[in-house]
């Protein structure tokens, strides 16, 4: 609630400190004894838009600040994820205009933006003057009232969780189909590289080795020429080196008795013979191996010229790179199969969770048809109560696709004559009209939710009698579980506050007009009641009238 409002320099307010009460604050004074700047300055708090118009003295800083105690778990949650500093108790906000109109705001000496104020203010306090008709107006608010009667917060949240989750499927989905579009159209280019290679089916390093066997394959008659040569020089010739070889060992046998460490130097002879043995046999066989055969030439060519094609087709250098290109191909074909079953089995979910939400959504529209009804009649009946006998509310609720709030639209609609023309209540209730609705509207959703001060403008325009009786005793029902603050030119009103201020100006001297506050004990109370029921100066019948009025609520 609000505790405490300071004002510096406003306007015709110079200072001024009012401590307000729970329960019914009542506001009475005088026509322009500054009760529409209070509310003025009150409004700087809530985030409306300063002026340098509103400064009393322009060589002196305009403050004005607010005290609200137990703020409720919203304006918490909203400080929180704000990152301000946040009190369970208490949150003081400060609004500071200079002289050359720059503004700044704080909560609980924080600096933030007119945004984050006006955010805040939303939640701490609900503040109806007349002619504003955007909140009764709004088909946010007037959802809001069907769905605090129905009492199904619980179901909406769960609504809403599943719609957003089937909003990010869908995003999803459509994501993945935009990339399977793009991935579509070189789909089959990819499957035709893909094909061109596996058909191609080379091993590892094959092309190296290709390169290599040509070579042998293209000079075949020459290295088998040279490598008969080598086996016949080696083993076969007139005088071939391994025999040479042999009757060296053999000569040197002769001498090795006469001249020490020979035997070593024949072993090591022996050794070679053995293994010029050896390499005689090993070129034989290759000479065996090289054959000039055109057809396996023919072969070989026409495969590196394959291998050749595909490396500049794919700018790569071996038969690596190659494979490669191969595996990086049949990765994307995979991903491409991969996408196609994601896709179906998120269209599946969509299908699923749309199904989910449009049962939820199907049921929330039951609820708040089912308390229509009741409220339209409640309504009625208050509004007769205020003194609008000819006046009736309805609601239309239309099914549409779903949205984050279900599956309908919700609309007040107004009658001011029994016509049965009903219209769209913000296009053809007045303002007088508008503030005994929203009040009847507020007066029975304030069990069900959790509303800020509720402050009320004049909403007593254009009623007197038994009509402001009956708004003044709402009003002190509605305060039973509520902070209200109400300015009011009734008496019927003023006489049920638990706490009653009264607004005048002063005469400060040297021409200085300054408008002051203070709340009125249990007899001024009484002498101002009887002012607003007789004048100025009251008669002993409005007296004994207005203690009557003060001591009987």
């Amino acid at each position: 609630m609000l505790q405490q409002l300071t004002i510096q320099h406003y306007a015709i307010i110079e200072e001024l400190d009012v401590q307000f009460a729970s329960g019914l604050n009542i506001i009475t004074g005088e026509t322009g004894a500054g009760k529409s700047i209070l509310m003025g300055a009150l409004g700087l708090i809530l985030g409306d838009r300063a002026d340098t118009s509103v400064l009393s003295d322009p060589t002196k800083k305009c403050i004005v600040e607010a005290v609200f105690v137990d703020p409720g778990a919203a304006a918490i949650r909203f400080l929180q994820q704000e990152e301000l500093d946040a009190d369970d108790h208490s949150i003081t906000i400060r609004r500071e205009i200079s002289a050359q109109g720059k503004s700044r705001s704080f909560v609980n000496d924080t600096p933030v933006t007119l945004q984050q104020l006006r955010s805040l203010g939303h939640l701490l306090v609900d503040l109806h003057q007349q002619f504003d008709t955007l909140e009764l107006g709004s088909q946010s608010f007037q959802r809001e009232v069907i769905d605090a009667l129905a009492g199904h917060e619980a179901l909406v949240q769960a609504y809403q969780l599943s719609f957003r989750q089937w909003q990010q499927d869908q995003q999803e989905l459509q994501r993945l189909q935009a990339e399977q579009a793009t991935a579509q159209a070189a789909l089959d280019y990819h499957q035709f590289l893909y094909h061109e290679l596996e058909e191609a089916n080379f091993r590892d390093h094959e092309l190296e080795e290709l390169d290599q066997e040509l070579l042998t394959l293209t000079h075949a008659e020459e290295v088998q020429r040279e490598l008969e040569l080598a086996v016949f020089q080696l083993r076969e010739s007139e005088t071939p080196l391994v025999q040479q070889l042999k009757s060296l060992i053999h000569r040197l046998h002769g001498i090795s008795t006469y001249k020490s460490g020979l035997d070593e130097l024949i072993q090591r002879l022996q050794s070679a013979q053995v293994e010029l043995q050896d390499i005689a046999s090993e070129l034989g066989h290759a000479a065996t191996d090289v054959s000039h055969d055109p057809e396996r030439l023919q072969w070989v060519n026409d495969r590196l010229a394959l291998g050749y094609r595909l490396q500049k087709k794919h700018q790569v250098q071996d038969t690596a790179g190659l494979l490669a290109v191969q595996a990086d191909l049949q990765a994307k074909l995979n991903q491409q199969v991969h996408l196609d079953q994601a896709i179906a089995s998120l269209e599946h979910a969509v299908k699923e969770r749309a199904a989910h939400c449009a049962k939820q959504a199907k049921q929330i529209t039951q609820n708040r048809q089912q308390v229509i009804p009741e409220f339209v009649a409640e309504v009625n009946r208050l509004l007769v109560q205020v003194g609008m006998p000819n006046a009736r509310v309805d609601v239309r609720i239309q099914p549409t696709a779903l949205h984050v709030f279900g599956g309908d639209d919700i609309q007040f609609l107004f009658d001011a004559n029994k016509s049965n023309r009903f219209d769209p209540l913000h296009k053809v209730a007045s303002g007088g009209e508008l503030s005994r609705i929203m009040l009847s509207i507020k007066s029975l959703v304030a069990a069900r939710v959790q509303l800020p001060t509720l402050i009320f403008d004049e909403i007593d325009t254009g009623i007197s009698g038994e009509a402001a009786k009956q708004v003044g005793i709402i009003m002190d029902g509605l305060a039973g579980t509520h902070q209200l603050i109400s300015i009011t030119h009734q008496p019927q009103i003023a006489a049920r506050a638990h706490a009653h201020y009264f607004v005048y100006k002063a005469d400060r001297g040297q021409g200085r007009i300054q408008t002051g506050i203070r709340q009125l004990s249990v007899d001024e109370r009484v002498e101002a009641i009887a002012k607003m029921l007789s004048g100025e100066n009251p008669t002993e019948a409005a007296l004994a009238n207005a203690r009557e009025m003060v001591s009987t609520v």
